[in-house]
């Protein structure tokens, strides 16, 4: 680590909140699916700002449409109509299922969740929800009430009210079936769980929750936060499964890096929510219109959900043919990929990174999870799979462990 190095990461380290554990670099630059740290060493992305980078890092389009933006206007409330705006919602109807033709504009996932949970009580008059085991849908305190995984909600107590919430196994139609009745406001799933392991659901549940919702008034609400935007092999992972939902979260991907978020929603779910019912001080803000169009046009005239379907079953394809004892599964949809091992995962994604320059992200104790740019070479992906080969052959999380352990033991005595 360069003297420079250290001293940003100090700074970081320093100042930060530290409710996000760090690693020991510093990245500075990153072009399509390579990011370089303070000192030079460039690495293969994996992780893509957590799914957010499916059109590559600093994409030229959107990098001169921020630049143009920037010297014309970069604030504009929603109360005040904005020519970039109105051109973004224009190029964002465009590419959502048919019906979906209302948008509330945000600045995060979390932000399109909170506000798909006001739209569906409104929309239904309702106020009890359906949610999934290892789903995860934020963590604010009103999304935190649909996140399964109790390390996000128990800190926080009885603040995280998700008495109205009922929990069912992804996947598991006759749970579904109990669970949706005529005082459910919505069923809020993801078409693919990221944090819950890379788990694409079955058509057949995602079509029947579609069925029972309807029969049940009820909404459907499909969190595409990290699905949307080519990453599954589709626009988004609902054109998988032939339905068209009542609701869509969206963000990540959808500004190439900028930060955004919306709740997508058909007019009928839009009418019911009373003027002023929500609203927000940046959504809309015409910095990140403009970054939205580059990125949406992007996407459709370079083919990336056809590139994100044939280089995910490549990679895929690779990452199956690897003999090894430890995995145990590869699934995934397109380029969101999860490989399943027998032990844990974070010892390989650590070696990743600091013995191959390959950046990857944990999913569950036991999934590794790869997010790569939609624009990764099909060479970058045989050297991130010969990457993960020489881990899997190479790390021995049992010795390390040990190490760590003696270490301690050691520091402990020198301290007594």
């Amino acid at each position: 680590m360069t003297s420079t190095q250290s001293k940003w990461l100090e700074a970081e380290l320093k100042f930060d909140s530290r409710v996000v554990g760090k690693h020991e670099v510093v990245m500075t630059r990153g072009q399509g699916s390579v990011v370089w740290d303070e000192s030079g060493r460039s690495y293969i992305d994996c992780v893509a700002g957590y799914g957010v980078a499916n059109i590559g890092h600093c994409h030229p389009d959107v990098v001169k449409a921020i630049k143009d933006q920037a010297e014309r206007l970069l604030v504009m409330p929603q109360s005040l109509p904005n020519d970039k705006r109105a051109e973004f919602l224009s190029e964002l109807v465009g590419v959502t299922p048919a019906g979906m033709d209302r948008v509330f504009l945000c600045n995060s996932g979390t932000e399109a969740m909170e506000a798909a949970k006001k739209f569906a009580i409104t929309a239904t008059g309702r106020k009890r929800f359906v949610s999934m085991k290892r789903g995860f849908s934020g963590r604010s305190l009103g999304a935190l009430a649909f996140t399964w995984e109790p390390k996000y909600r128990e800190p926080f107590g009885e603040a995280v009210d998700n008495r109205n919430v009922d929990f069912v196994t992804y996947g598991n139609i006759e749970e579904l079936r109990a669970a949706i009745t005529d005082e459910t406001a919505a069923v809020i799933l993801e078409p693919v769980q990221g944090e819950g392991g890379v788990r694409p659901a079955s058509p057949e549940f995602i079509q029947e929750a579609r069925r029972l919702t309807q029969e049940k008034g009820a909404l459907l609400i499909l969190d595409e936060i990290q699905t949307g935007f080519c990453r599954t092999g589709k626009m988004f992972a609902a054109e998988h499964y032939g339905v068209v939902p009542d609701g869509m979260t969206l963000a990540k991907a959808m500004a190439g890096g900028v930060p955004i978020g919306a709740f997508v929603m058909t007019e009928e779910v839009a009418d019911r929510m009373p003027a002023g019912g929500h609203g927000g001080t940046f959504g809309g803000n015409p910095l990140a219109m403009a970054a939205g169009v580059a990125a949406i046009r992007a996407m459709k005239r370079e083919g990336m959900a056809e590139q994100a379907r044939e280089k995910g079953a490549y990679f895929m394809e690779k990452l199956r043919a690897i003999q090894s004892p430890k995995i145990r599964e590869v699934r995934g949809l397109g380029l969101m990929i999860g490989v399943e091992l027998k032990e844990k995962s974070a010892p390989y994604i650590h070696a990743l990174e600091h013995e191959e320059g390959v950046l990857t992200l944990q999913a569950t104790p036991l999934v590794v999870r790869f997010l790569p740019p939609v624009t990764i070479s099909r060479e970058q992906i045989d050297t991130v799979v010969a990457a993960f080969e020489r881990v899997l052959n190479s790390v021995n999380p049992r010795a390390e462990r040990q190490a760590e352990l003696a270490a301690a033991q050691k520091e402990q005595t020198q301290t007594e």
